[in-house]
């Protein structure tokens, strides 16, 4: 048996040549299903050469983020909890008051839940711009639209 093999690393971050913008409409979409393949595509889990330890994945414009959908009963059901930090600062806020407020939130709750709690995951978030209606001011990455 030869115990010298070596296992080689696929892609180095200087090997990644181009990042290409995707956009995808949230309309109609389920949410937790639509923030899990928005965040296999921020980690870069869709490419060929994907390496857990290297960026390399794309950058992810959403749009019609105020139109995705919830099933069951979490539209009425639904909380959102936080803590600020102080005495008292414990907050609640239901998934239809979130969504009247800032209806980019959710799906921005949900895709950072589902992406790595590291320097890195915090660098591929950083490629993530979602926007509550049709439009979006993207034009100068040349995004391709995406139909899920």
């Amino acid at each position: 048996m030869n115990f010298n093999q070596k296992t080689s690393i696929l892609t180095k971050e200087k090997a990644i040549k181009s990042r290409k913008w995707f956009v995808f409409d949230a309309k109609g979409k389920i949410l937790g299903r639509f923030a899990a393949e928005m965040a296999k595509v921020l980690r870069g889990k869709h490419r060929p050469d994907f390496t857990p330890n290297v960026d390399c994945g794309d950058g992810v414009i959403i749009i019609n983020a105020d139109k995705v959908a919830v099933t069951g009963m979490k539209e009425a059901r639904k909380i959102y909890k936080s803590y600020t930090g102080f005495i008292g600062g414990y907050r609640e806020v239901p998934l239809a008051t979130m969504r009247a407020r800032r209806p980019t939130r959710m799906l921005e709750r949900a895709i950072h839940g589902m992406m790595p709690k590291t320097r890195l995951g915090a660098q591929q978030v950083r490629k993530l711009r979602i926007y509550a209606g049709g439009e979006h001011d993207m034009q100068a990455q040349n995004p391709v639209f995406v139909n899920m």
